[in-house]
């Protein structure tokens, strides 16, 4: 079992209801990250698109990178603190998340792949991407896909 984990609410919620309701043993936790200097230039350039190759930096130099492999540590530790046997994955995001989390299903080879739906709707939709969405549309493994909470749904569609 593969479970996308972003460190949010969400995700959070995705990981405890696969425990509780799929009763895996094994699982692997991803984290995709974009280093800081490709998010920058896509900021500027007001585009998602891929900015051409940039220079390596090291990775622990990488504040992006510091914070994805700390978000991942916490996903292990809620794995384990719900009875899991997790290892860590952190990959780097070339240009989407969701196929980032595809691209190492294509390595791990999982069973299933288990993500949270944050449920954006509304204006918010049509600017930002789902990766929930992208993973329906794309993924050739089974998805566990956990909703947000009733009252986190509301609370995007008020925006």
């Amino acid at each position: 079992m593969l479970i996308a984990f972003d460190g949010s609410d969400e995700s959070r919620r995705a990981l405890t209801y696969a425990a509780r309701l799929l009763a895996p043993r094994h699982v692997e936790i991803i984290t995709a990250w974009e280093p800081m200097y490709r998010q920058a230039a896509r900021a500027s350039s007001m585009t998602g698109n891929h900015q051409g190759d940039w220079p390596d930096t090291a990775e622990a130099d990488d504040p992006a990178y510091g914070h994805a492999r700390d978000t991942c540590r916490a996903g292990v530790a809620l794995a384990e603190e719900l009875g899991l046997h997790a290892r860590a994955h952190l990959v780097e995001s070339a240009t989407s998340t969701w196929s980032a989390i595809l691209d190492a299903a294509g390595e791990l080879r999982p069973d299933v792949i288990v993500a949270g739906a944050r449920g954006i709707s509304g204006l918010r939709a049509l600017w930002q991407t789902s990766v929930t969405d992208a993973l329906l549309k794309n993924s050739e493994v089974p998805l566990f896909i956990v909703p947000p909470e009733e009252d986190d749904a509301d609370d995007d569609a008020d925006e």
